[in-house]
């Protein structure tokens, strides 16, 4: 069943967004009658019928569903900037699709790419674009919000949580096994979780040591050295398992 996210509060009659009106009865063809669900701004699934197509697509609130499709915790995915405009939409889709909560991309030292003034809110703006079409689609309860964040000191000041960790290829190199099931062993129901990618060519030792410092603990992703794009959906694959899953 077709999904979509309308950001106002419950009631018993919900218009929606033009361009989602558009999509619903344009492209899916839907009419009088048809059902959907609609994610409303308290976060919950409600079954709808179309009951009203012009000149405004009106849907009549039917009940509300228990669908909950969140991780029992809020994972933040902080991404060194890669260097081609595909790895972050490929970034963006599949982590929303695996249950990220936020996915902020970040000038790191070796990043290729800089996103700087109007390229900068494009960018955001389309990679948003990009994360409401894919929480739609693997039906979320949210929408991931995508952010920019300008270097790595902000990142480690703006964005706190309850565990913070740093994927790095030298702890895999140096035979670490055991550091993030350590980490996921110690979350709970509620908690938050900041985990950070280095771009191509990874992180520097200097921005390792930075993190170190800052309380954030480097781990590895199993012995294999995995691509900027790969690694934080490794990431978000391995906590699925270890929250939802084991």
């Amino acid at each position: 069943m077709q999904r979509y996210f309308v950001d106002v509060d419950p009631s018993d009659e919900i218009t929606l967004p033009s361009e989602a009106a558009h999509h619903l009865l344009k492209v899916m063809r839907a009419g009088i009658g048809t059902k959907v669900e609609l994610v409303l701004a308290d976060h919950c699934v409600y079954l709808a019928t179309v009951n009203v197509t012009e000149p405004a697509a009106k849907l009549k609130i039917m009940q509300k569903l228990p669908s909950n499709s969140e991780l029992p915790v809020s994972v933040t995915l902080a991404c060194g900037i890669p260097k081609t405009k595909e790895k972050p939409e490929l970034i963006v889709q599949k982590s929303t699709e695996l249950g990220a909560d936020k996915i902020i991309f970040f000038e790191a030292a070796r990043s290729i790419s800089h996103w700087q003034g109007n390229k900068q809110k494009r960018k955001i703006e389309r990679l948003q674009k990009i994360a409401e079409s894919a929480a739609e689609q693997s039906h979320r309860n949210k929408i991931p919000l995508v952010e920019y964040c300008k270097s790595l000191d902000d990142l480690i000041s703006d964005y706190p949580a309850t565990k913070r960790v740093v994927a790095w290829e030298e702890s895999a190199k140096q035979g670490e096994t055991s550091a993030l099931a350590h980490q996921f062993n110690g979350l709970q129901a509620g908690d938050s979780m900041l985990a950070i990618f280095g771009p191509e060519g990874g992180l520097t030792e200097t921005e390792i040591t930075k993190m170190n410092n800052a309380g954030i603990e480097a781990v590895g992703l199993g012995p294999r050295i995995l691509r900027t794009e790969t690694a934080p959906l490794y990431f978000m694959a391995a906590i699925s398992y270890a929250m939802e899953l084991s």
